[in-house]
């Protein structure tokens, strides 16, 4: 009997990947709950900064991109970079893309991943189940990458709970719990200037926290891109096209080149939208560093550096680290310990070969845990076009 291959997440890369797999007539089995970061560990009333062009989850076969749909569902086409695109009909498009090319996921978790002998892998299964796979791919999005500051870690040895002192933007849904109380939201980027805002639509009080004097800045709209420049799903630059069309030398570059551009591409900036929406309703607090924080009567209270030199306090009824999420195979405890000790990594980060291959044989990475080796591309939807049918065929010549 030919072993299948395990896909595990069911998020864009993990059902488009599955898609391309099918496709080939590769057994698959899939494992996960669809969509689930998007619906479970983003704000309800979310709106995507990603345009309609880059938030496609890429088929082996046309007819199942988000204009299909839209036509399919019967809502307004979503096409031009003007037209912004609610969390809810994204994850209504993740859904519809599996139950089309993917109806065989299984809404189970992958308890642990074993090395088989010299080949294939034993997984097991949260039903109990155990068996046996010929390659597996770890497609597991943000799963478990939360990165909270180790300033603010400090203030909840325990970690970060939704309804403690100091939480983690994952961990928040709806923002009503949020009503008439001061809130203080840590970051720059788009989640942390998009949570903001819903939560003071919501009713808080809300002061954004962010380090460096312009932190906290907007992307210029559609109309006022530069025309001489190549489009990309990003928009028009050169950086920002060969991210997107050509990822493949990517990974012969320096690891200190790599991670930095990784950070740094495509890096904090809120979406050209949210202008209106976050100015005059958050209070914006430009700092030079968070120093510490802690908890006071059961209340956090920042302590930061001011851009002139001054430690302030800042309390608040709550603190949410908007900080993004970090890279680390130690957090995909999934992995059995011996195979994670066999992987080669970089600050945390599988080394990926050709077609998305790891240093252990028949072991794959895609999405956000290939951005440190195939660029910034992967840490969004528009990045399953360029992994999803290279992985398949790697994995199809390699163990076909």
């Amino acid at each position: 009997m030919i072993q299948p291959v395990a896909v595990i997440g069911a998020g864009p890369f993990g059902l488009s990947t599955a898609a391309h797999l099918r496709a080939r007539g590769i057994p698959v089995r899939i494992f996960g709950e669809p969509m689930v970061s998007w619906r479970a560990h983003m704000p309800a009333g979310m709106l995507l900064k990603s345009t309609p062009a880059a938030s496609n989850i890429d088929a082996p076969q046309r007819g199942h991109n988000l204009v299909d749909y839209c036509d399919a569902a019967g809502i307004p086409r979503l096409v031009t970079d003007e037209d912004i695109i609610p969390v809810e009909t994204f994850v209504a498009y993740g859904e519809w893309f599996k139950q089309k090319l993917v109806p065989e996921l299984e809404q189970v978790r992958v308890v642990s991943v074993d090395r088989r002998g010299t080949a294939g892998f034993d997984l097991k299964l949260d039903s109990g189940e155990q068996f046996a796979a010929r390659a597996v791919v770890v497609a597991t999005g943000l799963s478990g990458l939360a990165q909270l500051p180790p300033e603010l870690a400090a203030a909840v040895p325990d970690g970060p709970t939704p309804t403690g002192p100091v939480s983690h933007s994952s961990q928040h849904h709806d923002l009503s719990r949020f009503a008439g109380r001061d809130l203080i939201v840590v970051g720059a980027g788009q989640s942390s200037l998009e949570t903001a805002a819903l939560a003071a639509e919501a009713g808080a009080n809300v002061r954004v926290v962010a380090r460096g004097k312009g932190a906290v800045d907007f992307g210029a709209p559609p109309w006022e891109q530069p025309r001489l420049r190549p489009e990309s799903p990003f928009g028009r630059a050169w950086s920002l096209y060969a991210i997107s069309y050509y990822p493949h030398p990517y990974r012969y570059l320096p690891p200190q080149a790599r991670h930095f551009l990784v950070r740094r591409i495509l890096g904090p900036l809120g979406a050209w939208w949210l202008r209106d929406r976050f100015e005059d309703k958050v209070d914006k607090r430009e700092v030079r560093r968070i120093a510490s924080a802690e908890v006071r009567d059961g209340s956090p209270v920042l302590r930061v550096e001011t851009l002139g030199g001054r430690t302030r306090e800042l309390a608040a009824d709550h603190i949410m680290a908007a900080t993004g999420y970090r890279v680390d195979i130690a957090a995909m405890d999934f992995l059995g310990h011996a195979l994670r000790a066999r992987l080669a990594v970089s600050r945390g980060t599988p080394k990926l070969g050709a077609g998305y291959v790891s240093s252990v044989p028949g072991l794959y990475f895609t999405g956000l845990p290939a951005a440190a080796s195939y660029g910034p591309v992967m840490r969004f939807v528009c990045g399953t076009e360029f992994a999803s049918p290279r992985l398949a065929r790697h994995l199809a010549a390699a163990h076909g």
